[in-house]
């Protein structure tokens, strides 16, 4: 009984601010690939992918859409770890987008996946061009939804755009399905403001608009938080790194604090 008990417990890991979930060699080996980009891997010491993917419960099996993955930097784990069991629907800007940088975009990111077939031949494109189109899934086809640091960018669209795109998050996904969510995190007693809260939300908001949409709030982690960000910076998050949109002005300054402070949430499709 206790070489069982041991053995159980061997297998299993804490996520900090959640659950217990159980370890994955599958997606430890696609975080350590080396068909990832070096200056991604960089990055992981801020991003924390395995802690923050199990916290979310991803499986190799699932078919996952990540929302807007601008340069890949998630869609350069997810696209290997479910290439064989599983399927990833990257679901970004339209190549027939009537605007023509969001064309571009596009074109640049298929360049991407074209460069490394052997990493990318089987990664779905879907559409995600809020607020004007939303065409990434089939209505209850999906087990979990990713979006990584955007939300920020959508509330420009306005509450009812918001509610719209949440919206086709919930009706993509299986009942039982998780909407996985990272995002920069104004602290709860900073009011939003167009400067040193710039690509900063507030938690409550977010949870507000899952909630709102039908979403249940599972669970949520404190894996990405950093208490050295305190959200004042001149230009907003954009000020530390990656970015740096202050270039040399106290760049040691943000270097210490390192990337920004991020909620981690899990939502579930009742």
């Amino acid at each position: 009984m206790k070489r069982t008990v041991l053995a159980v417990l061997a297998t299993t890991m804490l996520i900090a601010g959640g659950a217990y979930a159980a370890e994955d060699a599958a997606l430890k080996a696609a975080i350590a690939a080396p068909s990832r980009t070096p200056a991604n891997v960089e990055r992981d010491v801020y991003r924390h992918p395995y802690e923050t993917l199990n916290f979310f419960g991803i499986k190799p099996t699932m078919t996952v859409v990540e929302l807007s993955p601008g340069g890949g930097w998630y869609t350069e784990i997810l696209a290997p770890y479910l290439r064989d069991h599983g399927k990833l629907i990257a679901a970004g800007n339209d190549l027939a987008a009537p605007d023509a940088n969001e064309r571009k975009a596009a074109e640049r990111f298929m360049a991407r996946l074209n460069a490394k077939p052997e990493v990318y031949n089987k990664v779905a494109l879907g559409v995600f061009s809020p607020p004007r189109k939303y065409e990434f899934a089939p209505a209850g086809s999906v087990d979990m939804v990713l979006t990584f640091r955007n939300i920020h960018n959508w509330t420009e669209d306005g509450p009812d755009n918001m509610k719209a795109l949440i919206g086709s998050v919930y009706t993509s996904l299986k009942k039982g399905g998780v909407f996985g969510v990272v995002e920069h995190r104004l602290p709860a007693s900073k009011a939003e403001g167009k400067e040193a809260s710039a690509g900063y939300v507030h938690e409550k908001y977010v949870i507000g608009l899952a909630e709102a949409a039908g979403f249940k709030l599972a669970d949520k982690s404190e894996v990405n938080a950093n208490p050295k960000d305190k959200a004042e910076h001149k230009g907003g998050v954009w000020a530390l790194p990656p970015t740096y949109a202050n270039k040399d002005e106290d760049r040691a300054m943000y270097k210490a604090i390192g990337e920004s402070d991020r909620m981690t949430l899990k939502f579930v499709k009742p």
